[in-house]
């Protein structure tokens, strides 16, 4: 740089010169000029009165300081609703004291799509595709809400058989959402690997999903009486293949993420929610058992066959972010433990409830006997009737308490359904998990909760 400058000093005549003045005094003459209100007075602001009283411009900030009186605010920033973190859907108002979090204000509403006005206005099968569409990370879960409490109403029993494939996969659903949730905090922390593996874990499992109801997704795949159709010859196979080489792939996780310095170091003390306040404002799931509670609908109030199994319920102690991921990771390999042990105890026999009032009959009855063709018409087109009656049923949803409360007045269309989600819950302690945080501890934060906005907005 030097032998270059010198070379372009050598191309002219004269050598360029430096100004070096520091700084500049002018005299008091010098602002007399500028006493007035205005810098170039007229006729009319040259009468004008200075309405701070200065003989001459301050030179000082103490001199201005002194001259006005001064409020100092906190500074309120919008956080989102483009944020990553949030899916877009989530617009949270920031009162900042430099980087720490005074106050939180979440505005949800962004996806607000009436679900549960829409459910009354359509049949019992019809409304069932709508839970799909709130936590689409844990589709089959908040079918198996709305179909046991369906049942509930109607006072049938499904078959051993549909009840085991139910638990089968709301397992694997449980799995598919924990490896999300941990993939979207560890990338929130700008890990970007870990998501790639686990990704590759959860391509698998949709790949399942499609192979026994056509639908990666959006499944569709549990009805009210049963289950849509048996699983294919070979699945359990593969099923069991997958869930065999899981573990290795969240132990590979766990080395890199768990024992990390600077992941500690973001997510140790970071929202912690003691017990005693998780109680109070409602939180389920995870966010319960995070901070020592060992509370589980699955043993508690158990469903399905899960009284059957043999599983533990891991809890955390601070009930802060690292708690949350562990607590997570740790309840994958329970789950996985719960699949082993459903398909080596798979039964035989019906997947759906012999009442073709309630559930189709099989396609070649539909072909050759009218009844049956009766009964497929009338259940597609007017669904059926449901004895008056309300219920509310719970089930544990990977991210909590999911309910249902369902109301029913006898006909084939709910009077109404009113769905408690986890994630809605759940957001509405988040001004007490950021307050006199870094603003950057909000993106771990918000990623620890698991929220899914069509759950929150619904």
């Amino acid at each position: 740089m030097i032998k270059m400058l010198s070379k372009f000093q050598l191309n002219f005549s004269k050598p360029i010169i430096r100004h070096c003045h520091k700084s500049w005094f002018p005299d008091a003459e010098y602002f007399q000029q500028f006493k007035g209100p205005v810098l170039y007075p007229d006729e009319i602001t040259s009468k004008w009165k200075d309405p701070y009283g200065w003989t001459c411009q301050p030179t000082s900030i103490a001199q201005l300081l002194e001259a006005r009186e001064v409020t100092i605010k906190n500074v309120r920033i919008n956080f989102g609703p483009a944020h990553p973190a949030a899916h877009g859907c989530l617009r949270l108002i920031t009162y900042l004291d430099g980087e720490l979090i005074r106050k939180l204000d979440p505005h949800i509403g962004l996806l607000h799509r009436g679900t549960e006005k829409l459910i009354e206005y359509k049949t019992y099968m019809q409304a069932l595709p709508y839970f799909d569409r709130l936590d689409y990370i844990s589709t089959l879960c908040n079918e198996h809400a709305f179909c046991l409490a369906t049942e509930k109403l109607l006072n049938i029993q499904v078959p051993r058989r549909a009840k085991f494939i139910r638990t089968l996969f709301s397992e694997l659903t449980r799995i598919l959402n924990h490896l999300a949730g941990t993939s979207f905090l560890l990338l929130d922390l700008g890990a970007i690997t870990p998501l790639f593996w686990l990704f590759e874990e959860r391509e698998k499992i949709y790949e399942i999903c499609e192979r026994v109801c056509g639908s990666r997704m959006h499944c569709n795949y549990f009805r009210i009486g049963g289950v849509y159709q048996d699983m294919p010859l070979g699945l359990m196979d593969d099923i069991h293949e997958l869930i065999s080489k899981l573990p290795d792939r969240l132990d590979e996780v766990e080395d890199v993420a768990t024992s990390n310095r600077l992941f500690i170091e973001r997510t140790k003390d970071i929202g912690p929610v003691s017990a005693h306040e998780a109680l109070n404002r409602g939180f389920t799931g995870p966010m319960l058992r995070a901070s020592g509670i060992k509370w589980d609908i699955r043993k508690a109030q158990p469903y399905e066959v899960y009284d059957e199994l043999d599983f533990d319920i891991p809890i955390g102690r601070a009930g802060d972010v690292y708690d949350r991921y562990k607590l997570r990771l740790e309840e994958v390999r329970q789950s996985i433990r719960m699949i082993d042990q459903l398909l080596s105890k798979m039964p035989s026999g019906e997947i759906h409830v012999d009442d073709n009032k309630v559930c189709p009959p099989k396609r070649n009855e539909m072909k050759t006997g009218m009844e049956s063709l009766i009964s497929h018409f009338k259940l597609f087109s007017r669904g059926f009737n449901v004895p008056p009656g309300s219920t509310y049923t719970s089930i544990e949803h990977p991210k909590g308490e999911f309910g249902v409360y369902l109301v029913s007045d006898g006909s084939s269309k709910p009077y109404r359904c009113k769905i408690r989600a986890p994630s809605f819950t759940h957001l509405s302690g988040i001004d007490y998990m950021g307050r006199n945080h870094f603003l950057a501890d909000m993106c771990a934060i918000l990623a620890s909760i698991d929220v899914v906005f069509g759950d929150v907005d619904r």
